[in-house]
């Protein structure tokens, strides 16, 4: 009985103590797009930290290359507006790039993952990536 006891709470633990996000409502909106990054609209991305707007998703995809070769793709359109009421998509504050603001409700996420920093209990949608190690980039969700 002495060994239960330990086991159950460290399972405990581990199912409850990590915070889970809802998955978004925003709409998966199917696409497939092959981004240069060698062209000036995409130059930013040539160095770690650098992010870039691409013409895909519901409202927008934001990509973040996270590190040399790692890149992150969310939909700019915020879960906390499914409905699309908003007319504004999620953009990088102007202190720090890294949150994304959702200026109707005030929620703000997390550019380097997706997940909500404040005001949501949903994570952006995010999309895969696939780079060809020179200046191709395939973003995708099909």
């Amino acid at each position: 009985m002495k060994i239960a006891l330990p086991i159950l709470f460290c399972i405990s633990l581990i199912t409850f103590g990590c915070v889970r996000f809802n998955q978004t409502p925003v709409p998966n909106i199917p696409f497939d797009v092959t981004i240069d990054l060698n062209l000036p609209s995409y130059s930013d991305l040539n160095g770690v930290g650098g992010y870039a707007f691409v013409n895909a998703g519901s409202r927008g995809v934001i990509v973040y290359r996270r590190s040399i070769d790692e890149f992150v793709a969310v939909d700019r359109h915020s879960p906390e507006d499914p409905e699309g009421d908003c007319f504004l998509p999620l953009f990088p504050q102007s202190d720090n790039f890294l949150l994304l603001k959702d200026t109707c409700s005030g929620a703000q996420f997390s550019l380097y993952d997706g997940l909500p920093y404040a005001g949501s209990n949903y994570q952006l949608r995010q999309y895969r990536t696939n780079f060809n190690g020179t200046n191709l980039l395939r973003i995708f969700n099909l």
